[in-house]
């Protein structure tokens, strides 16, 4: 066999090499994709978790034996002289143009999947970390900078196409699109004052992912805080997008940051019902508040006398601890004992109020 023999413009010595080339990566492709999986893992993790580590490496294992091998096929192709019987035109483009830019672009599609890997890979290691403490904080920032990081990528990759793939000079393209871009940022103002709102949202901590809130009429809890908008699970189950500009620029109740929920009812009495019975309604009311354990304070007081009818108003304050159904459930209960009180008294309750 003649190794010196010419084949499309290259010898047959140099496709074997170009070969064993190609066969000793695929053979060690696992080993090294794996080397840098768990350099990585390791440099996020430092406590090195064995368990994790065999869960989580596996993720860029695939993504960087693909990644190595198209560069290491690139290395060895270079090395390589174009077919001359190959290089046909088609337009104003040869054929070896086409391929080289085809190759380029495909590079840089593996290389920002890589990246786009690396990064899922980190924040999904960061987020089993966060889940072990008890703050919510920590959880939202991993999903926003996750999220945050992905557009800028995307950003890269498109403009190093623009640049290898299409060979534009960046540096000009940015200058005279630089009007357009102007253009651009005033038609999406919205949506960068909403980005602008969500960084806002991630240092101040008006509130965090769990917390319960009510905005706008709608009371949820906080399920997502994004870059352009807040997910809130609604008391009625539905999912509402809020943008972060409003969430920021609305009263927001934080619910959850409340330490006492209150109990508040106004009970109207009939005209005809006299101070004495109101004076002793009062009291029992009061007496009957301070046998139950879980109302730290109250007030009850007769707030209002008139034409229509006389107003006994009571304010009781519950612990956020209680839960929502037993907090429920007393205000239940203080109704019934109001309403036995008044049949067992023949106090009348008034008829419009």
């Amino acid at each position: 066999m003649n190794l010196e023999q010419n084949i499309l413009s290259n010898s047959l010595k140099s496709y074997l090499i170009i070969a064993g080339v190609l066969l000793f990566t695929l053979l060690i492709k696992r080993l090294v994709s794996r080397f840098f999986a768990s350099l990585i893992y390791t440099w996020v993790d430092k406590k090195n978790h064995s368990e994790l580590r065999k869960i989580h490496v596996h993720r860029l294992i695939i993504p960087i034996e693909k990644f190595l091998v198209f560069v290491v096929a690139i290395i060895a192709f270079y090395e390589l002289k174009f077919p001359e019987a190959l290089n046909f035109h088609i337009y104003k483009l040869t054929a070896q143009q086409i391929i080289e830019s085809s190759v380029k672009l495909l590079f840089i599609i593996l290389f920002i999947r890589v990246c786009l890997r690396i990064l899922e890979f980190i924040s999904i290691i960061l987020d089993e970390k966060a889940k072990l403490s008890k703050n919510q904080t920590d959880d939202q920032l991993i999903l926003f900078f996750r999220d945050f990081f992905k557009v800028i990528l995307y950003l890269i990759g498109l403009l190093m196409v623009l640049h290898y793939v299409f060979n534009e000079n960046i540096g000009n393209l940015v200058t005279s699109l630089s009007l357009v871009g102007a253009a651009v940022a005033l038609s999406m103002r919205e949506s960068l004052e909403n980005i602008i709102a969500s960084f806002i949202i991630f240092f101040d901590k008006p509130f965090t992912v769990g917390d319960m809130v009510k905005v706008n009429n709608f009371s949820g809890t906080i399920e997502k805080i994004g870059l352009r908008s807040t997910r809130i699970r609604t008391d009625n189950k539905t999912y509402i997008s809020v943008p972060n500009k409003q969430m920021v620029d609305t009263i927001v109740d934080n619910i959850s940051l409340r330490t006492e929920r209150k109990i508040e009812m106004d009970l109207q009495l009939s005209i005809t019902t006299s101070a004495t019975s109101m004076t002793a309604f009062t009291q029992y009311l009061r007496n009957t508040i301070a046998t139950i354990a879980t109302i730290q304070s109250s007030t009850v007081f007769i707030s209002d006398s008139g034409k229509q009818f006389h107003t006994i108003h009571i304010e009781c304050l519950v612990p956020m601890e209680v839960d929502l159904n037993d907090f429920q459930l007393l205000r239940e209960s203080l109704n019934v004992t109001a309403i036995q009180y008044a049949n067992d008294n023949r106090i009348a309750f008034a008829e419009k109020g």
